[in-house]
């Protein structure tokens, strides 16, 4: 924005539209807010485009608000017909028109759209970059077989992301493999209702579960033996599949849904193949473990 031929108050606007909004877009996304004091949907528009600024501070997102009235030369150079207008700008260059956007879903929406293509650094990205590793070392303890482990690590991580999802479902994972329940219940529990409905936790959700519904069993060879000798008996084969899980021989359980299902794919609706399912997304579903299985499922279901 040339200065040269200006009157000195136009000058001034210029020098302060630099200073407050084309320096800040070198390193962030500035959200142009035009507005003035008569106009009534600006005054609506406002809170809103503040409250989402600052969810998204984060992420490297800054308010600038324009007074037309006061800045008529600033608003002339972008050819302002009406207001409230808002614009998006990153690295001196308009990037994006928000003035459609009057709702939080909808400004959310496209800021979202807006900063996944932009390269600009934020205290989100940097944080998540150092998570990282942190949250991958506490699910590689957790796989070894480390439980208590685990519950440290993700304990340390939390401190420094209280709100990220992942490490809320490494704890509850974690809190369900050394046999806390009742932790990982309270745990869930105390997850804003955004939080625990965040597809992360779905995991950590379904290992509870199953941790609940996989009872152990006192004789578990004896009961082996029962249902050897009487395999019709679906019920003491899943009672025995609960046994399986609740000792961490996920073969053993595996093959005995499998079995349910190949003898009564029905049975107690469905009650085998919801628990195999369950088991699956407990190990996660990219699991190579997780894909033999589900190649028996299909071999039995549709071969």
């Amino acid at each position: 924005m040339a200065s040269l031929g200006l009157s000195a108050a136009e000058r001034e606007a210029v020098e302060d539209f630099r200073r407050d909004v084309v320096e800040p877009s070198m390193s962030s996304l500035v959200i142009i807010d035009f507005w003035a004091e008569w106009c009534g949907p600006c005054k609506a528009l406002t809170p809103l485009l503040e409250k989402v600024c600052a969810a998204y501070a984060d992420k490297g997102v800054v308010l600038a608000k324009v007074d037309t009235d006061k800045n008529q030369f600033i608003a002339s150079q972008f050819q302002i017909k009406s207001i409230p207008t808002v614009y998006a700008m990153f690295q001196g260059q308009l990037v994006a028109d928000l003035t459609p956007a009057r709702t939080e879903s909808a400004l959310k929406t496209m800021l979202d759209q807006i900063l996944a293509k932009l390269p600009i650094p934020s205290e989100a990205a940097d944080l998540e970059a150092e998570l990282e590793p942190l949250i991958a070392m506490g699910e590689e303890v957790l796989a070894e077989g480390d439980a208590e482990r685990a519950i440290g690590i993700f304990r340390q991580v939390a401190e420094l992301a209280p709100a990220h999802p992942a490490v809320h479902a490494g704890m509850i994972r974690a809190l369900v493999a050394a046999g806390q329940l009742d932790e990982a219940d309270a745990h869930l529990a105390a997850l804003d209702t955004e939080t625990a409905t965040l597809p992360e936790l779905d995991r950590a959700k379904a290992a509870l579960t199953l941790a609940k519904d996989a009872r152990p069993v006192d004789d578990l060879s004896g009961l082996a033996a029962d249902v050897a000798a009487h395999p019709d008996d679906h019920a003491k084969r899943f009672e025995l599949a609960g046994g399986q899980m609740a000792a961490g021989d996920r073969d053993a359980a595996a093959e005995s849904l499998l079995t349910i299902i190949a003898a009564d794919r029905g049975w107690n609706e469905g009650a085998a193949r919801t628990q195999l399912l369950k088991l699956f997304e407990v190990v996660g579903l990219e699991d190579p473990w997780v894909s033999a299985q589900r190649r028996k499922l299909s071999a039995i279901l549709f071969g």
